[in-house]
């Protein structure tokens, strides 16, 4: 069920309760919305409050959406209600990443259409299953800043209305990083899971991450003879584009981390096929030290960030221990909901 809309008395209540300084002064004005300045902006929690009111219900959908030169993108969008969450998949990864489990367990897209609105797309050279991707494919590889361009482009054509908040799993953990330090007003707060970031490559030495690189990236070779439009990024590149844009301005942020160790996985992806056959055995091990320095950096971002790595899982926490992803995504919302702008420590 949507959750109910916000009482008048309980939201003068919650916009009374915030400091001026953290909540209303960047809108301009006071939170007294009954008060004598009639031409001033809302504060965070009125606005979010009427917008609720005021929208009318929305539609479901999954589509294909037009956003511009010559190009469509499939999107998908479910339940109702203010902020909307965008989830973005990871490498390779479409839509359905949010609505697959192990163990018959709730999916992540159908749970969070239960208390907001949710869409989920699919980049392009994302397949589904045996399927080409849904979207129109695009010279390969790609960047972070490729993928938030057309995500903007892709939002704004479907009247996809912000603030939003961001969802992103591993690849996409990057890509909604550069969304909200490039477009911080449409952004209201982010949850990451198991995110890739520059941290990996800060973490380990010039002669490493030639060999991390190629685990990213995996043994595609067979895959790419059978669709040559097969979602592929250039790192670096991507990296660079982060280190380059505007920090992170304080919002809610939850950093979900896996705790299942890879290491002991690499051999026997490498027998397997999954992996180059020059990977060495033993890298897993330097990859689980790197990433753990990252995700312990992405919890610093922002002011009173949560991080969760008790996850009991591996790396797709989504589909492993999704209750985990559905229940920080529900904080997260909240606290837009209540115009804050972190997390309470």
């Amino acid at each position: 069920m949507v959750e109910q809309a916000m009482p008048l008395r309980r939201l003068l209540q919650v916009c009374n309760a915030l400091h001026i300084p953290d909540s209303c002064a960047p809108f301009g004005g006071t939170c007294n919305r009954l008060g004598v300045e009639p031409k001033r902006k809302l504060c965070a929690a009125e606005r979010f409050e009427f917008t609720r009111l005021a929208e009318p219900a929305k539609e479901d959908f999954a589509k294909r959406i037009d956003i511009g030169g010559g190009r469509k993108v499939y999107l998908a969008c479910r339940g109702e209600g203010s902020p909307t969450v965008v989830l973005v998949a990871g490498l390779k990864g479409s839509a359905e990443d949010w609505t697959i489990t192990k163990q018959s367990k709730p999916t992540v897209f159908a749970e969070v259409a239960k208390f907001t609105r949710v869409c989920a797309y699919d980049r392009p050279g994302t397949p589904l299953g045996e399927k080409p991707s849904r979207s129109d494919p695009v010279p390969q590889p790609t960047t972070a800043g490729d993928a938030v361009a057309d995500l903007h482009a892709l939002l704004s054509a479907a009247g996809v209305r912000g603030p939003y908040v961001l969802v992103g799993h591993s690849y996409g953990g990057l890509v909604v990083r550069l969304y909200a330090s490039t477009y911080p007003e449409d952004v209201s707060g982010l949850v990451l899971v198991d995110a890739l970031s520059e941290g990996l490559r800060d973490a380990e030495t010039p002669e490493q991450w030639p060999v991390q690189r190629k685990l990213m990236e995996g043994d595609i070779r067979e895959s790419l003879a059978l669709y040559p439009a097969l979602e592929r990024i250039d790192p670096d590149r991507s990296f660079d584009q982060v280190r380059a844009a505007p920090p992170l301005r304080p919002l809610p942020l939850i950093v979900l981390s896996a705790d299942r160790p890879w290491g002991p996985q690499v051999p026997s992806m490498i027998a397997a096929g999954v992996l180059p056959p020059d990977v060495p055995p033993d890298f897993g091990l330097v990859t689980d030290a790197a990433q753990k320095q990252a995700q312990d950096r992405l919890a610093k971002l922002v002011p009173n960030a949560k991080h969760i790595t008790n996850t009991d899982s591996g790396h797709e926490i989504q589909k492993e221990q999704p209750q985990l992803v559905i229940d920080a995504i529900r904080e997260v919302v909240q606290a837009v909901r209540n115009g804050s702008r972190q997390l309470s420590p």
